[in-house]
This record gives C-alpha cells, sequence and structure tokens, in this order.
C-alpha cells in the first residue's frame, strides 16, 4: 500500500536527495552517512508510540539526525502536543546547516557537532525519554586508534562496558548514549545486524542483556534491503533503560515489517547470555544448549591461502607455456567457485585437476641466486613483479623471500565461503570433494581431518566420499545460523563458524568404525 506522505516531509525528501547527489557516495560511505527511507522511519516511531501512555511527554533526541528522516516521523505519529523537545546531533556540516535552515521554527534543536565529544546533561530532568538513532555505519578500521581510544574510555565511562576494537562506530554510539537517556526511557536503534554474530558484538549483547531491559529484536529479511545506497542487513533493537526483571524473555521477530513480522519468539534471556550466534532467532524452537559435537571436533579448519596478488602469482597452464617458465615453480590451485561446475574435482596422474580452467600457483623452491642462475625467464618475471610493486606489498614485504608462499597441504574436502541464498540455489555455501593435489586460495574454506579421523580415511577408501556425501546434507539453516549475513543475501563464513556447525550426523556415522566420545570430548582432538 501506497505511503501518504506529509508536505513537510516531501520538502525534506527533496533537500535529502539533492545533497546526496552532490555528495561524492565513497565519501558519503567513508563517512557511514545513510539516510533512513521515510516508510521506515515512519515504521520505528509508530512503534514507539505505543511504549508511550496516552499524554505522557515525549523528550526525543538523535544523536546523528542528518536531515531529520526520525524527527518528521515523531511529528507524524505523535501529537503535537505531547512533545515536549526535539533534539538532534550531526557531526557534517554539510547536512547540518541545511537541516538547521529546514527545521527552523519547527522546534527541532539541531547542534552541529559530534555526538560522541557532546557533554551528557547531568540533571534527571534534562534527560531523553525517547532516543532514536541510525548512527553512522563506520567500520573499525576507518577510526583512528587516538580516536578509537577516546571512545572506548567513553562508553566505558558512561556504561561500564568495554567496547572490543573491532567494533565499529555505531556500537560506540549505542554505549555513550546511555548516560543520555532517563531512567525508563526507551530507545530504537537501527544497526547493522551483523553485531548479534561477530566477536566484537559480545559487548554490545553483554550492553543490551545487563545494562538495560532488551525488548525486542526485528531482524529484517537479508533480501530485503532497507537502503538503497548500503548493501547491509539491518535490525532495529529496543530496549528500556532499566534492570531486567528475573526471568525476562525477549522478543525476537524476522522478515516482514517491525508491526507485521514473518517470524516471531520469545527468547529467555539467560538463553542470550550463553549464546553467541543471536541470528538463529526467531528460527530456532529449542533453547536448550547442549554439548554436542560439532565439525572442528572432527577437522581443523583453515580460510585458503592469501598469494599477495592473484593476478601475478595466479597463473594459468597456457600463460606458464608462453612465458617458458619452470612447472617445478609451481602448484596446482583451485579456481575461483564460479568455474567449478561440479562438486567433485578430478586428479590426472600427476596430481592436477581435471578441469577446463587450470591455474597453477607461483612458489619456486629455490632462493633468488638460484634462480636468476638457473631460471633466467623465471628470473626476469619475478623481476617483473618488482618493477610492479608487488614485492612491496603488505603481505610480500614480511615474507623471505618475497615471492614465497604460506605453505599449505591440499585438503580433502572445502567449503565455499560465501554464497548467497536464492530459489534456484538453496544452499549458498558448497562442499566441495578434492582428489587432487590443488590447493586453495582464501575464496574457500579448507577442512583438514584430524589424525584419527585421517587415519580412518587411509585404511577405507570408500570414507572420504561418504563424508563428503554427509557434509553436502547439512540443513542449510544450521550452516547459516552459525554464519553471518549481509544485505542482498550474501552470506559468509569464517573458518571458527564453520567449525560450530553442529556434527552429531557425523559422529553417530563414525561411531559404527569405533568413533566414540568420551567424557565430553571427541578422541578426534591431536
Amino acid at each position: 500500500m501506497k505511503m501518504s506522505i506529509p508536505e513537510f516531509e516531501k520538502k525534506r525528501l527533496l533537500l535529502q536527495k539533492d545533497l546526496d547527489a552532490k555528495k561524492d557516495i565513497n565519501e558519503r560511505k567513508l563517512l557511514g552517512q545513510f539516510a533512513t527511507p521515510t516508510r521506515l522511519a515512519d515504521d520505528i516511531l509508530s512503534y514507539a508510540k505505543a511504549h508511550f501512555n496516552q499524554g505522557e511527554k515525549v523528550q526525543f533526541i538523535d544523536p546523528a539526525i542528518g536531515t531529520g528522516a526520525f524527527c518528521s516521523a515523531l511529528l507524524n505519529n505523535f501529537p503535537k502536543s505531547s512533545i515536549g523537545k526535539m533534539l538532534g546531533f550531526e557531526i557534517d556540516p554539510y547536512y547540518g546547516v541545511p537541516a538547521m535552515n529546514l527545521w527552523g521554527g519547527q522546534g527541532l534543536e539541531v547542534y552541529i557537532k559530534d555526538f560522541t565529544k557532546a557533554e551528557a546533561p547531568e540533571c534527571p530532568e534534562e534527560k531523553f525519554n525517547l532516543l532514536i538513532c541510525n548512527p553512522p555505519y563506520v567500520r573499525h578500521h576507518y577510526i583512528q586508534n587516538q580516536e578509537k581510544q577516546r571512545l572506548k574510555q567513553q562508553v566505558f565511562n558512561n556504561c561500564g562496558v568495554e567496547i572490543n576494537g573491532m567494533a565499529g562506530l555505531y556500537c560506540y554510539y549505542l554505549g555513550i548514549s546511555h548516560a543520555w537517556m532517563k531512567c525508563g526511557g526507551v530507545a530504537g536503534w537501527l544497526i547493522p545486524s551483523e553485531f548479534m554474530d561477530v566477536n566484537y558484538g559480545a559487548s554490545v549483547k553483554q550492553y543490551l542483556i545487563n545494562n538495560v531491559t532488551l525488548l525486542h529484536v526485528h531482524r529484517f529479511d537479508s533480501n530485503d534491503v532497507q537502503f538503497d545506497d548500503a548493501l547491509v542487513s539491518s535490525a532495529v533493537v529496543w530496549f528500556r533503560k532499566l534492570p531486567p526483571p528475573v526471568g525476562h524473555k525477549v522478543k525476537f521477530t524476522y522478515g516482514g515489517s517491525l508491526h507485521q513480522p514473518q517470524l516471531e519468539r520469545f527468547v529467555p534471556l539467560h538463553v542470550l547470555g550463553n549464546d553467541p550466534k543471536w541470528t538463529r532467532y526467531p528460527m530456532e524452537e529449542d533453547f536448550e544448549i547442549y554439548n554436542e559435537p560439532v565439525l572442528r571436533d572432527f577437522f581443523i579448519i583453515k580460510r585458503g591461502l592469501v598469494t599477495g596478488n592473484n593476478s601475478f602469482f595466479i597463473l594459468s597452464l597456457k600463460e606458464i607455456e608462453q612465458r617458458e617458465l619452470p612447472i617445478e615453480a609451481f602448484k596446482p590451485i583451485l579456481p575461483s567457485p564460479r568455474y567449478l561446475m561440479k562438486d567433485e574435482v578430478e586428479s590426472d596422474i600427476r596430481g592436477n585437476p581435471i578441469l577446463e580452467r587450470k591455474l597453477f600457483l607461483l612458489d619456486p623452491p629455490w632462493v633468488e641466486e638460484e634462480i636468476k642462475k638457473k631460471y633466467p625467464r623465471l628470473w626476469a618475471y619475478l623481476e617483473e613483479g618488482k618493477k610492479q610493486g608487488i614485492a612491496d606489498g603488505y603481505l610480500c614485504q614480511r615474507r623471505n623471500p618475497w615471492y614465497l608462499q604460506e605453505s599449505r597441504t591440499p585438503a580433502p574436502f572445502v567449503c565455499t565461503y560465501l554464497g548467497r541464498s536464492s530459489k534456484k540455489n538453496a544452499k549458498p555455501f558448497r562442499f566441495i570433494l578434492n582428489n587432487s593435489k590443488a590447493i586453495a586460495a582464501n575464496v574457500y574454506l579448507m577442512l583438514y581431518p584430524r589424525i584419527t579421523l585421517k587415519q580412518k580415511m587411509q585404511d577405507n577408501d570408500d570414507l572420504k566420499r561418504q563424508i563428503w556425501l554427509l557434509l553436502k546434507e547439512i540443513c542449510t539453516k544450521t550452516i547459516t545460523a552459525e554464519g553471518r549475513v549481509y544485505g542482498g543475501g550474501l552470506h559468509k563464513l569464517e573458518p571458527r563458524e564453520l567449525g560450530n556447525v553442529p556434527a552429531r550426523f557425523l559422529q553417530e556415522f563414525l561411531s559404527e568404525s569405533n568413533f566414540v566420545r568420551k567424557n565430553a570430548q571427541l578422541a578426534f582432538f591431536d
């Protein structure tokens, strides 16, 4: 149903569109400037209204106001007589000055200032009972170390939480805003849902569990991207600034909208405190945490190697032959997953993959003096790399010699680490049986059987294939629950996350071959 947009909001939207069009998109991304769509802002403020009693005065603050999408939605959902104060911070004058001009006479105070450096009011009556914010989405590596230390200290001073150094800027905004809220005040944060799964999100989750009463976490469907100019999976987190009551349960919803989600479930707070993966809710029905076997009990899982420059170090057989380079200086390497039409890689008598796209990794076992003397063509190729600056790259600089690759043995099983969920391909991740001597680049995760399993596979030629078939049958939801998801349905798995995938099916299968679990620890550990 088409939304009826108030006249003032139409005026604000025109201003937002004009300002965004005249500012370089890369600069906006660097500063994390992604404006909240009107419909989403209206849904959020409409939802916020349910947390206020009739006639209760609203003291509103937005720490990253932009041109005022949330403030406009506030006026559209709350009677003007119930709004006592409206305050917004905008760090960028490019947006802040036009916003001040736009909102002149509307009752909104716009401060062109870094919210994280502003002094929170000490008097309880001057604090705010409604905080709504879409904070800047700036990743940690864009935050200077000195600034990061200041922000970390500021959060600790305000709420006693130690933020992980890998956290994005939005995590600091959340912690710093604690001092601005009234006791009993309500906050709604539109933030990336990745905090629910990643390591740095533990500090955010600690705050939500211990410092406030977490009311509701709504996660949008990853295929339903909320921002036209940012590929990020979003969540709205609601809490009240009060200690959580005994036996508290948190409402988790997924898909659809705040008012009409596709899924809904209430999760006990103590369960959330013991679970590092919140994106399993509301899909997960069983809230008990079991000491079950997981894939890392059976495999050592590593990310594929990083070459330092794929276009230089990875060559086709044709390129090697044209340059007359010694094949002894190369190792076979699997191509990108999009060039693997099948999930099984066969091998020729030399151990090379039987594939249409045959690739090899340059990893000569000789020092430069020996190469210069015995392999002049290879020496000339390495000199080309030096002239192109490849030898001075971050990774190559830390090698001795600079062209030496990380030592990796071929893995019998590899798994793609990125994938999309779609109707055509319900499985975003592929398990590939590698019968060749090819190693894999960092677009794959490599699964090396632990010693006991490895020995058993050596004694049983068919066991390798049976395990591969079992891995392929792992339920998609089981895997994606351990990984993370980004806007547009892009799923990602790190080695630790793949290692956390439940593997009782593997234990039960292998138990028939005298693989037993002893004292809650598997015999597979090396």
